[in-house]
């Protein structure tokens, strides 16, 4: 099924969208999108937009409030997937090697707690994932000061941290068996059940964008590296280039995302020997930051402007389900998914018209659609992160990046 969005300013029945329980940390009578943003133009400061996300609000769709931090926006970036139950999230602008751990318990009055760069020996930190332990494990992209003697600047680590920003335990990403290989830890999934944990490697900078071909197993309990291993070559030999994001299917197996637009399905993490498989190509490359909601995976696809649903039941063999393409020009990169209102945020600021919207999912089917409903006080429906003057006092175009849904 394919569907173009023609007519965003389509009524919506707000008051026949689901109504919010009240959940443990959750500020009552709110729910919030949390949008991690920069200056488009690299002159003003990193910040967060804290935007109205509770369908039954008469301000659904607006912002309520905004934070800014001392940070001269360079490359805003990855924040965690999911709000975290403690309420402290993680953010980084990653060119400069910065993470901010924010206080977002009350999102009406965010506050940032603490930041840090280097860790453990390296730096560049990139994801963020949580462990059963309530602490993030993270992937750093380098080794700290690499191309000095015994280090290529090819390989980085994990590192666990707790809340307050304090280092729990670090290991390498380096493998003497892959010495001349990209080993740059790029986003990691966690397997508590199997004591396991599977990241990708794939570099942030264009010189290295085709040589991250590689996924590494790590035991959990105590972060030793098990395995690395190639992805899989497909026919095109091209879809397997930057693995990227991990995600758990529902069969329990490893989906990754891949620069090159693929998608490569590792099985076996639990074994001595596990394998990858390209599974499936969307059309184009750069293709973003994938969800799994229930059997169906939710891809932002910059080709087709918009995003490709698959149905994954059959993990070994996906099947497109459906599509959305939100413009000629949109081009999409972040999805999240929100249990609480069954809703996706996408996010992208290649330009000033692409705004961050939020999309409902047909569970039964697949089909994708764009919640018309979630309107900017402009009035048209998506939020925009255009010339605007922001609550915390700065006026300019925002590029966001990385959004999650408060609890």
């Amino acid at each position: 099924m394919t569907r173009t969005l023609l007519a965003l300013g389509l009524g919506f029945c707000a008051a026949c969208a689901p109504a919010l329980s009240s959940a443990p940390g959750t500020v009552p009578g709110g729910h919030y999108l949390v949008v991690w943003a920069g200056d488009k133009a690299h002159l003003g400061n990193d910040f967060l937009a804290v935007i109205d996300a509770d369908p039954t609000s008469a301000s659904y769709g607006h912002i309520v409030t905004s934070l800014a931090t001392d940070q001269r926006s360079v490359r805003v970036h990855h924040t965690e997937y999911t709000m975290p139950a403690s309420g402290m999230l993680f953010a980084n602008d990653h060119d400069v090697g910065r993470t901010f751990i924010f206080d977002v318990r009350d999102p009406l009055h965010p506050k940032v707690v603490t930041s840090f760069t280097d860790m453990a020996g390296y730096m560049h930190p990139h994801s963020y994932v949580r462990l059963p332990n309530g602490h993030v494990l993270a992937t750093f992209q380098h080794v700290h000061h690499a191309g000095t003697e015994g280090h290529s600047g090819k390989s980085g680590g994990l590192v666990e941290i707790d809340d307050s920003g304090k280092v729990v335990r670090s290991a390498s990403s380096a493998d003497p068996a892959f010495g001349a290989a990209l080993l740059m830890p790029y986003s990691l999934v966690v397997l508590p059940r199997l004591d396991r944990v599977v990241s990708t490697n794939s570099s942030m900078h264009d010189e290295d964008i085709f040589s991250g071909v590689t996924y590494q197993v790590w035991r959990l309990s105590d972060l030793k590296l098990l395995r690395t291993a190639y992805f899989d070559v497909g026919e095109n030999r091209y879809a397997q280039i930057s693995p990227e994001e991990p995600r758990l299917g529902p069969d329990g197996s490893v989906l990754v995302q891949t620069l090159g637009c693929g998608i490569e399905r590792i099985t076996g993490v639990e074994k001595s020997e596990p394998a990858s498989k390209l599974v499936y190509t969307f059309p184009g490359n750069w293709c973003g930051v994938p969800s799994i909601v229930g059997h169906f995976l939710v891809q932002s696809v910059p080709a087709v402007h918009g995003f490709i649903v698959l149905d994954i039941a059959d993990a070994a063999q996906p099947r497109e389900v459906s599509r959305l393409s939100l413009s000629d020009t949109y081009s999409p990169h972040w999805t999240a998914w929100d249990p609480q209102t069954q809703r996706l945020v996408a996010t992208s600021g290649e330009t000033p018209d692409d705004r961050t919207y939020l999309l409902l999912l047909d569970q039964k089917t697949g089909a994708l659609s764009v919640d018309t409903a979630f309107r900017d006080s402009d009035g048209l429906p998506g939020f925009s992160f255009a010339e605007r003057e922001w609550p915390h006092g700065w006026k300019g175009v925002g590029y966001p990046h990385g959004a999650v849904f408060t609890r």
